[in-house]
């Protein structure tokens, strides 16, 4: 069974990063506008605030993580952008405690957590270490949105391990998601790292391929660039055809980002 420290101190300096970037903004500068339409970087902090919640009732009390679901059935359409919303009502000191308190508590859950647990999510059951990922994976995500606000270039870590491979083994969810079947074989995927370490995926003779960054890569699981912008490259129709709809994040495809230069 894999130990899930790794990716729990990783998840750990990818907020404390994106702490830097907010910690000294102005009240101003709490409501500047992202990519993603209609969030400020408040609202940014506050989904990853709610999120962070959500997943320690998961974690603490699975009681509590069920009126949660509850909640979100209620309003399927609604539940997110709402919980994010409110957060970003919040005045931005209250906000940034809250968003500090809640992922040192989750940090200091999920390290508490037994050997094989599994915790309930709003998709499949979740790990230790695939929780942690799962929040690692938004966080950096969320935390691009916000440099882009601030037109800031964030320099890529090998942390993108842990997206990565989230992207490579949510594969046949994203063909799932848009209700296709999934290949029966497994893709061959190389992809270079920020240190230029090569991170290699599935058996070297498949016939479908995909190679290229690992930032590239993680930008297009995680929706925060269109296809277009990236040095990605396939071999085989069913790679070809992954690429166009990946997604390593749980719910709807949602619309993505448009390609740069597009209309709008």
């Amino acid at each position: 069974m894999a130990d899930p420290t790794p990716v729990i101190d990783d998840l750990c300096a990818e907020s404390e990063e994106l702490d830097l970037l907010v910690a000294e903004l102005s009240p101003e500068q709490w409501r500047l506008a992202t990519p993603a339409p209609g969030w400020s970087i408040a609202h940014q902090i506050a989904h990853l605030a709610w999120t962070d919640h959500s997943s320690l009732l998961a974690v603490t009390d699975q009681d509590g993580f069920s009126r949660e679901v509850e909640k979100a059935l209620a309003a399927p359409g609604d539940f997110v952008d709402n919980g994010a919303e409110e957060g970003a009502g919040k005045p931005p000191a209250r906000l940034l405690a809250y968003w500090r308190a809640g992922r040192e508590d989750l940090a200091d859950a999920l390290r508490a957590a037994p050997d094989g647990a599994r915790f309930p999510w709003y998709g499949p059951p979740m790990s230790t270490a695939s929780m942690a990922t799962a929040r690692l994976m938004e966080t950096w995500a969320h935390g691009l949105d916000v440099a882009d606000a601030l037109g800031v270039t964030r320099a890529p870590t090998d942390r993108l391990s842990h997206i990565a491979r989230l992207g490579v083994r949510t594969r046949d969810f994203s063909f799932g998601v848009h209700g296709l079947t999934p290949p029966f074989e497994e893709f061959r995927i190389e992809l270079t790292a920020p240190s230029g370490e090569l991170w290699i995926y599935g058996p070297e003779n498949a016939t479908d391929r995909v190679t290229g960054p690992a930032l590239d890569f993680c930008l297009l699981v995680t929706h925060r660039a269109h296809r277009a912008d990236l040095a990605l490259r396939t071999e085989g129709s069913d790679a070809d055809r992954w690429l166009d709809i990946a997604q390593a994040f749980a719910g709807p495809p949602g619309g993505g980002r448009p390609p740069k230069g597009a209309a709008g």
